[in-house]
This record gives structure tokens, sequence and C-alpha cells, in this order.
């Protein structure tokens, strides 16, 4: 690993979920589904869906809050936001603007990150660079996700898959507190088969008409197999990439949490690395919530660091992978 003399660090983490519940039996009544169909399948049984009123910067807002008091840092403390979202408020001002009203981060750069479901972790790579350059000293990084406005419930393929939420992290250069040291990122993406999972209309290519929105056209569409095959693929690839870097052993890990998308992708990602046991494969979050995107990780990292389930010394490996086609993998160490 390449030492720099400024240590990135997530010092502070976060997680929101809106209060309604769609259940499997809900879906039910919706489309030609079962729970045990879908649970069998993807290993979801519910997913948080936010209210009409409740839009992807309500979502980054109460993520940050908890991130920031986690870090114990005053919101004018930060630098820079950065918000990976595929879902944003508008298409301009970036939804990282209106976080940084929302918060009162004044101090603060804004931007989006537009990695899907990856997002969390091109979101850390940037945050990693800007701090060991020594440009920035805290960085507040939040994915949110508000998949229910562009999924068509009549579509059973896809509308059992998806629910919304948001997490954030503080990545910071403070040294004296403790947290998880981002030790080494990879990322990777391939274009050519960006049409296996996309939102085909709202860009320039096929704004908004009468047409488009006849066609279906502003809800995702996605070829589900050989999504599943590129997944597995290329998140075991991601990993074993970061490992080298991190100049790490498979038995070195004591965390892996994989994208929460799916069930049958998360145990195929947990065979590959068959020295991790079962136990230490994080699955939690693909029951409770769904695929929640660029969200996944980032809960499922809230929730091992609130259950206190990472010890000093121990390191965490997470991997994504989404539309664009877009993966990668980071390694975490803590220092708590």
């Amino acid at each position: 690993m390449k030492k720099s003399l400024h240590l990135p660090k997530i010092i502070g983490t976060g997680s929101y979920l809106p209060e309604k519940i769609l259940s499997n039996k809900d879906l039910e009544k919706m489309v030609e589904t079962s729970d045990e169909w879908i649970v069998t399948r993807t290993g979801i049984k519910e997913r948080h869906i936010a209210k009409e009123d409740e839009y992807t910067s309500d979502m980054a807002y109460q993520a940050s809050l908890r991130a920031l008091e986690d870090a114990k840092l005053d919101p004018k403390e930060i630098d820079l936001i950065l918000v990976a979202t595929l879902t944003p408020d508008y298409i301009f001002p970036s939804t990282a603007c209106l976080v940084q009203q929302k918060l009162g981060a004044t101090k603060a750069a804004a931007l989006d990150i537009q990695a899907a479901c990856t997002g969390y972790i091109y979101a850390l790579s940037i945050a990693k660079a800007y701090i060991e350059a020594g440009i920035y000293q805290n960085i507040l990084i939040v994915a949110s996700e508000k998949l229910s406005s562009i999924v068509d419930y009549t579509d059973r393929s896809t509308c059992v898959l998806f629910g919304d939420g948001a997490a954030a992290c503080v990545v910071s250069s403070n040294s004296d507190k403790p947290g998880l040291i981002v030790d080494a990122v990879t990322l990777g993406a391939d274009g050519v088969q960006s049409e296996l999972l996309i939102l085909p209309g709202g860009g320039s290519r096929h704004p908004a008409t009468e047409q488009t929105v006849k066609e279906k056209m502003h809800y995702l569409k996605m070829s589900g197999n050989e999504v599943f095959k590129h997944a597995v693929r290329r998140m075991e690839n991601a990993s074993k990439e970061c490992l080298e870097i991190a100049e790490m052993q498979e038995t070195d890990i004591h965390h892996l949490i994989p994208h929460q998308a799916n069930l049958r992708i998360i145990d195929a990602i947990a065979r590959r690395f068959s020295h991790i046991p079962s136990e230490r494969v994080y699955k939690k979050v693909v029951e409770r919530y769904g695929n929640t995107s660029a969200s996944s990780v980032g809960i499922a990292l809230d929730d091992l660091m609130k259950e206190k389930k990472i010890n000093h010394g121990e390191n965490v490996l997470m991997t994504a992978f989404g539309a664009g086609l877009t993966w990668g993998a980071t390694i975490l160490t803590s220092d708590r």
C-alpha cells in the first residue's frame, strides 16, 4: 500500500430507511408473483419505500445527519460533499448542492457521482484521493436512492428487487479519531454492456415526450440473467485486485460486504472466497431492504459498525457492481 502523509479514514457512518414497508405479500396483490418465488430467487422479504413527497435529497440529509453525529463533526467542518445517486431530485442542480443547503454546510463544495450501484465505492475512491493529496480534510459521502420513482410496478421481474434508502459516511484526515482506514480501492467499467441495465428515457437521447411515457421508457430496464453473470465475475475480480493492491491475502479479511442486490449473487461471491467464513459474509441488508443501489454497501457497513462487530485491526472488504457497467472494491482497516 502506498503511504501518504494524509491518511483517509471513515470516522462516522449513518443510514436512513423510509418508514413505509412494501412486503412480498403486498407485491402479491400488485403483480403475478408470490412470497415463495421472490424469497427463493432473491432472498428479499421486504423493502422500504419513500413517501410521495420524500425525495432523494431528504433521505440523503437524514443519513448525513447521523454520520456527522457519529463523527462528532459540525456541517461547517465539511470541505466536500459527494452524493452517489442514479435517482437525483433533478438532472440539475445536483442533489449534493441540495444536501449542502439542507445541512448548512456553507464551506463545502458539492457534486453528484453517477456510477449506479457502485457509486458508494466510486465516491470513496475520490475522497481517498483528495485527502491523500492534502486538498481536503473532511469529506461527506452520501449514497441515496429513490428507486421506487423509476420502478415499473407492473413488471414482476424488476419491481420485487428494489427499495429506497440512504447511507452516509465522513472520510477524514484526522488521525486522532478512531475509524476505518481506506487502505485500497479498485474500480472498473465496461460501457459496451451499457444496455443490460438502463433507464432509456429522460436524457438528451430520449427527452420526455408523450411517446416515451407511453412506451414506459422512464422506468428502468434490466436483462437479469446477463447482469447476474457479469456481477459475480466482475466483483470477484475487483476484490482480488484490491487484495493485491493492499498486499493482503483472503485470510486477512474479517468481513466481506458484497453489494446487496440479490442473495444468489451474494452466495456466489461467498463461494469464490471460501477462506472467509460464511458468518463473516454480510447478507442482512438484502433480506430487509432489497437492492438500494448505491446505498446498499453503505447501509450494510453502517449496520456492522452499529453492531460493534468490527474490532481493532480487522479488515473489511466491500465490493459492488452496477449499471454502466461499473464495479469496484475497497478494503477498510479498523483502528477503533
